[in-house]
């Protein structure tokens, strides 16, 4: 994610810093390259006078600006809720962590310290495999930090290692209640974040394999292209000299909503517009160290060349 005070004034347009422009800039040349060849020709291609008028680059400029906002929209819609789902997730392992220190520390009901402590780096250990999961990662490093050793060697064999981690907080909690260590009420708060827990990993796993449907990605790309090189031949004829410089800026446009719905359609992954996965794992670390009394906590993740990963 881009954190990074917006620029004001004419800086605005020289922003490169977050801007979507290095990634298409070899589209741009290209049509704008074009463009000049058309304008110097005026429109001769191998002595054929190419003809065409404003009037179809009108009506298929409305309708591809129409469809590139609406994908642009679905995009942006799937990115907004795999943010919320993390929002959530914060909340449930925020929550979980307080019940589970402080609903179940009555030491008059020998519930061990050791249980506690275990359940609680558990929803660490979530965060992360969760995180991995989405990223396609390697999560052992974490799950050996955060995990005891058998558990760390259990879960390696696990297909799928959120869904590990609940069924052992459950197992957890349902032994505690069973042996009338924790009180039914109690153990039914608890059991309700888990359940979300697993919530928000079915969510985010919903966005992370559900795409927009490719052929309707594919439709929108080749028109895009398609009109953005075939413009200099609409315009040349009315415009003249100024035809670069309108398809460098109609180019722009197009090619950059084109590319900002390709960013922001799968937001789990690695790039500077995805989401902050490891800041949000450390933030939840950070909590949770809190709730178990650690005094030894990491920072929080800074900014890397204002990229927030």
């Amino acid at each position: 994610m881009i954190v990074l005070e917006r620029p004001s004034g004419l800086r605005l347009f020289f922003a490169l810093r977050g801007s979507i422009l290095p990634r298409i800039a070899r589209s741009l040349a290209t049509c704008t390259a074009l463009a000049v060849l058309v304008t110097v020709s005026h429109g001769v291609l191998f002595d054929w006078k190419v003809t065409l008028t404003t009037v179809p680059f009108s009506l298929i400029g409305l309708a591809l600006a129409i469809f590139l906002g609406f994908r642009n929209s679905a995009a942006y819609e799937r990115y907004w809720e795999a943010r919320k789902l993390w929002g959530d997730l914060l909340h449930r392992t925020r929550s979980l962590a307080r019940q589970v220190a402080a609903l179940l520390a009555d030491e008059s009901s020998g519930l061990p310290a050791a249980l506690r402590e275990r359940m609680v780096r558990r929803t660490v250990a979530f965060a992360h495999a969760l995180r991995h999961q989405l990223r396609g990662s390697d999560p052992a490093e974490d799950f050996a930090r955060w995990l005891g050793p058998d558990e760390a060697r259990a879960i390696a064999a696990s297909s799928l290692p959120t869904d590990w981690l609940l069924r052992r907080q459950a197992e957890d909690l349902g032994r505690a209640l069973r042996e009338g260590r924790v009180p039914a009420p109690q153990a039914a708060e608890v059991d309700v974040h888990l359940s979300g827990l697993a919530a928000v990993a079915a969510g985010c796993e919903r966005i992370r394999h559900t795409p927009i449907p490719f052929a309707y990605t594919l439709l929108l790309h080749r028109t895009a292209y398609v009109y953005c090189f075939l413009l200099p031949f609409g315009l040349v004829d009315s415009i003249g000299v100024m035809t670069p410089f309108v398809v460098l800026i109609v180019t722009y446009t197009f090619f950059g909503l084109d590319a900002v719905g390709d960013e922001i359609e799968d937001p789990f992954g690695r790039m500077a517009h995805h989401l902050p996965l490891d800041a949000l794992c450390r933030t939840v670390e950070i909590n949770l160290l809190e709730a178990l009394g650690v005094a030894e906590r990491p920072a929080p993740l800074e900014p890397v060349d204002n990229v927030l990963l």
